[in-house]
């Protein structure tokens, strides 16, 4: 939940163009999209978390998602990264996508957002189109996601948490994924004005 606050950092003129025009079409568009992914998300955790499903998580499957995914991305970016055409986030690739962050998170070890790239990007969506909208999708799902399994955490009697430790390291969280973005971001727009 402290991490992902950096993302509203990385995407500055996206999240401008969503709190201070969001009265404009595209802007109401985008938002209207990413509410959708939001709830299949956010509703579809609710219901696996009532009926109880989850996997082990033990090192085998951990490190299998893992692989598994590593070897995804080089082969879907290889075969497709240069040929996606979209640069428009599509209703079909937002359901998609929020279907997918479900299914990501029911397996341990599977990155949601490296999930739910690859989606975007097997259904013709540019790269970062995809990795934007799957960034701002973060935001919501994982505030809503952190402060729910701190209410389950105070409800359940059994559960002992010392909360000075995880309140601070969620602020070194905050502040390190922020100067870790704002120190990369030089290096993109090298990168960027390289290939112009």
């Amino acid at each position: 939940s402290g991490a992902v606050v950096a993302v509203l950092f990385n995407f500055t003129d996206r999240v401008k163009q969503l709190t201070l025009r969001w009265r404009e079409p595209e802007a109401r568009d985008y938002l209207a999209k990413l509410l959708v992914a939001f709830v299949i998300t956010g509703v579809g955790g609710l219901l696996i978390d009532k009926l109880g499903f989850k996997l082990p998580e033990v090192v085998l499957p951990v490190a299998v998602a893992l692989l598994v995914g590593g070897v995804l991305f080089v082969v879907v970016e290889k075969k497709i990264g240069g040929r996606a055409n979209l640069a428009e986030v599509t209703w079909a690739i937002a359901i998609a996508v929020g279907f997918g962050q479900l299914l990501a998170a029911m397996f341990p070890g599977t990155s949601r957002s490296g999930a739910t790239i690859l989606i975007a990007l097997l259904m013709g969506l540019r790269r970062m189109p995809a990795i934007e909208f799957t960034f701002l999708l973060g935001v919501p799902t994982l505030l809503a996601a952190g402060p729910y399994q701190v209410f389950k955490a105070i409800r359940d009697e059994s559960v002992t948490e010392d909360w000075g430790p995880l309140a601070l390291a969620t602020a070194v969280a905050a502040v390190a994924r922020v100067v870790s973005v704002r120190w990369a971001a030089p290096a993109r727009e090298v990168v960027a004005a390289g290939k112009r």
